[in-house]
């Protein structure tokens, strides 16, 4: 079954669905695979790996070994044309569509395209789009791109509009790694509404309460990442887990 079928299954079956995002500079690497067999145990659906910047050099051993610890579904999440791995099951091929900068919207798409053929990974089209987040975030500085209000849904609805006619199969609200503030509720609700295709929220959820919300307002995929990276908070994987299985 392709990953995207997989995805779509979870969604069905669960509700929702839990993806946990590793970024391959935060920890090392057997540490890192520890956490991912812990995550499958305790339910979550799938891992996310990628990140704004990249400073280490073994992105493709990173992949390698998060796959080779669990049997749930290991996706690219890229922030750049650089982190592409054969080793994944899938990679979001996504467009900033929030955004007006054409590097970020097909530039890096373009320079990863030969390699991604080359290597015949699955390919998921989204639609990724910035929230403002009450604070600067790493995807905001490096994408060059100013985020979509979070106070008009409407501008969110019409940019998810567009990246559903375009053929994206996947829509990102996403508030940014370290947010101060995550995607409201509200315009989770009036894009879900809007569109047909799964809605994928993340940035600034810190408390699996907060993921009932999102699930509760239309998400059909919460994703967290930097609450996770603190030591002594691997209970929350489980909190997280149940939280957004709420079907």
């Amino acid at each position: 079954m392709k990953t995207h079928d997989r995805l779509l299954k979870i969604k069905k079956d669960r509700g929702a669905g839990y993806l946990v995002l590793l970024d391959p500079d935060k920890k090392p690497l057997q540490e890192t695979a520890a956490m991912v067999r812990q995550c499958e145990e305790a339910g979550v659906d799938g891992i996310l790996i990628g990140g704004s910047l990249l400073f280490s050099d073994h992105f493709d051993r990173f992949v390698q070994t998060i796959k080779e610890a669990v049997s749930i579904p290991v996706i690219l999440f890229p922030g750049s044309a650089r982190q592409v791995s054969r080793h994944a099951d899938a990679l979001l091929f996504m467009s900033m569509i929030s955004g007006r900068n054409p590097q970020a919207l097909i530039g890096e798409q373009v320079a990863a395209a030969p390699v991604v053929h080359a290597i015949g990974i699955e390919t998921i089209p989204m639609g990724y789009m910035l929230v403002e987040s009450g604070t600067t975030t790493a995807a905001e500085f490096m994408s060059n791109t100013r985020p979509l209000p979070r106070e008009k849904p409407e501008l969110a609805v019409a940019h998810a509009l567009a990246g559903q006619y375009l053929g994206m199969k996947l829509l990102y609200l996403e508030a940014g790694s370290g947010a101060r503030l995550s995607v409201p509720e509200m315009m989770i609700k009036m894009v879900e509404h809007a569109v047909s295709v799964p809605v994928i929220v993340g940035g600034g959820i810190r408390k699996p309460e907060d993921a009932t919300a999102k699930v509760k307002a239309g998400a059909s995929f919460i994703v967290t990442g930097n609450i996770l990276e603190t030591d002594g908070n691997d209970h929350l994987i489980k909190e997280f887990a149940e939280a957004i299985h709420i079907s």
